[in-house]
């Protein structure tokens, strides 16, 4: 997949494109929805024997828009989508730069400018894309502003569980910690990447030796709690549980959020390593422990009932 950073205005003529069938949207997480879209825009490129496509555009517009951006949380950051998308079998992505100069321009300016500037021959797009200042392009909108260069299809709404598969569902599940509902939603795991990073080293000396992790904020994390995860590291998947919080056991001051797996099994130096951690099943909230025992004892029974999960996926 060959990957396309567009500028602001778009400079790329399209004598230097095949013919494209698109699909647009900012897609964060990829969903089951998005995916409806994406791989509809593949099957007309296919009919027509033109070449797949996707435009999405980073950061989020409402990161852009918002008067408070650090409360804008990504399912997926770039590199992530990008990742994704390309093993969905897609020729090209196009990535625009979400700015308030691209949010200031009219609707027919982005269509002439990002659509048919790239020789798009048809546009796939959900039924509540919209495009343009203040949003005012709309899959009602398109006929005019294509000016009979493309057609376009629109994707209606998908659903499950009886409820439209959107982010900002996912987004409230994976807040409330319903990890094992994203799965449906996302039509994978939620996952999220990292690094192991050294930490006070505590549970070693509990006997439950934890890696910690730093990871993007811009992610959205699960509520506090213990979690059955995997952790991708050195090119192979590892069971383990997480927790996620602020160690009231250990700490009186909610300052800093941590993460800490702890590896199943699995004994290997991984300070520095890059990793993905997966997101599998809630077991229980953060406690803060009378004792050190009561911890250990606490800590042995998240071990098991993770043994126990993964002892039934098998």
């Amino acid at each position: 997949m060959k990957v396309i950073r567009l500028g602001i205005p778009n400079n790329l003529k399209s004598e230097s494109l095949p013919p494209l069938s698109i699909a647009i949207g900012f897609f964060d997480g990829i969903h089951i929805g998005h995916k409806e879209v994406i791989l509809t825009a593949k099957k007309i490129a296919e009919e027509n024997n033109w070449k797949s496509a996707v435009m999405t555009f980073d950061p989020s517009p409402k990161e852009v828009l918002s008067k408070n951006p650090e409360n804008v949380k990504y399912i997926t950051l770039l590199d992530e989508k990008i990742e994704i998308i390309e093993k969905l079998g897609l020729d090209y992505l196009f990535i625009v730069p979400f700015t308030r100069e691209l949010a200031s321009f009219t609707p027919e300016y982005f269509i002439d400018n990002y659509i048919i500037q790239l020789n798009v021959k048809h546009l796939t797009a959900g039924f509540d894309y919209t495009y343009g200042k203040f949003g005012k392009g709309t899959m009602e909108t398109i006929r005019d502003h294509s000016k009979g260069q493309f057609n376009h299809t629109t994707v209606g709404k998908v659903t499950k569980n009886k409820e439209k598969i959107s982010s900002t569902l996912i987004r409230s599940l994976i807040s409330e910690g319903k990890v094992e509902e994203v799965n449906e939603y996302l039509g994978r795991h939620y996952t999220m990447a990292g690094y192991v990073v050294h930490g006070e080293k505590r549970g070693r000396k509990l006997g439950f030796p934890t890696a910690n992790l730093q990871i993007d904020d811009r992610y959205v994390y699960p509520r506090n709690g213990v979690y059955v995860v995997r952790l991708y590291v050195n090119g192979t998947w590892v069971n383990g549980v997480a927790s996620i919080g602020y160690n009231p056991t250990f700490n009186e001051e909610k300052t800093k959020r941590f993460v800490e797996v702890y590896l199943l099994d699995f004994d290997d130096d991984i300070y520095g390593q890059s990793v993905i951690l997966e997101w599998r099943k809630y077991l229980r909230d953060e406690l803060k422990f009378d004792s050190i025992d009561d911890l250990i004892l606490q800590m042995k029974q998240d071990e098991h009932d993770a043994r126990n999960y993964f002892k039934q996926m098998s």
